[in-house]
């Protein structure tokens, strides 16, 4: 039997240059990924969004591996975002269950597969944790709404705030691609099958939707905020006009008199 890691070692991962100095059989690679063959049975996955995948490797080379890797990455995550999954070669056998798949030899597109859902589910939680962080930014402000009437938070904070949503938005768009498949499961039945299960297994779908459903919860409440704070921004401008105009008229008046 063997095993995937998929572990988040950075925020970002420099592609282009790891490429230049990563000494392994390259088997596929694009701007935001590599896929290495290390040895008949050992593969390794890295991606540009901080994320690297191990097939076959021990703990302590994982180890030697990820801090290797990590030279080229930027951005701190906690250790916790791991995914495992078990592999076992049965011939003619090809079946995805909870904690296990079962694939009918060493393929390395199957494997690459395997290692390429494994880190979108790792991707998934980091996205689910700064999501989660977000949502309960935007509930204390709500609830100073529903006890105080008044919303406390200063412009520049809620235009901060804005900007991390949009960031987020824009990063689950260019790093997760849950609902389209590689361009090798349109042509061979039992990678299309392979890509299915595991989508299916990991819950990869409901969880990318649960995520987009926060987001829009927090747009909506983003919206608002920015539509209060325009309103109260209006209502000082027409006060200052107001009071100049009564000085204005104040001063006419005592001109006048004296």
């Amino acid at each position: 039997m063997f095993k995937v890691k998929s572990l988040q070692i950075a925020t970002y991962i420099n592609i282009r240059q790891l490429r230049s100095n990563f000494s392994a059989s390259l088997l596929y690679s694009d701007s935001d990924e590599l896929f290495y063959k290390l040895s008949d049975t050992r593969f390794v996955y890295i991606f540009q969004f901080g994320i690297v995948s191990f097939f076959n490797i021990s703990e302590e080379d994982i180890n030697l591996l990820s801090s290797e890797i990590s030279h080229f990455g930027k951005g701190t995550v906690r250790d916790t975002l791991t995914e495992d999954i078990n592999v076992s070669i049965l011939e003619k056998m090809l079946e995805v269950k909870f904690d296990k798949v079962i694939i009918p030899e060493i393929d390395e597109e199957m494997i690459r597969l395997i290692m390429l859902h494994t880190s979108q589910s790792v991707a998934l939680d980091r996205y689910a944790d700064i999501t989660d962080k977000l949502l309960e930014e935007a509930t204390v402000h709500t609830k100073s709404l529903e006890e105080k009437g008044r919303l406390n938070i200063r412009s520049i904070n809620l235009k901060k705030l804005i900007g991390r949503t949009l960031n987020i938005k824009n990063g689950i768009s260019e790093n997760l691609y849950i609902f389209d498949s590689p361009d090798v499961t349109w042509e061979d039945e039992q990678l299309s099958k392979l890509d299915n299960d595991l989508k299916n297994t990991f819950d990869l779908k409901n969880r990318y939707r649960n995520i987009q459903d926060r987001l829009a919860i927090i747009k909506e409440n983003l919206e608002l905020f920015k539509d209060i704070w325009n309103h109260k921004e209006s209502s000082t401008l027409e006060w200052v006009i107001i009071i100049l105009i009564v000085i204005e008229v104040i001063d006419m008046f005592v001109m006048k008199v004296f």
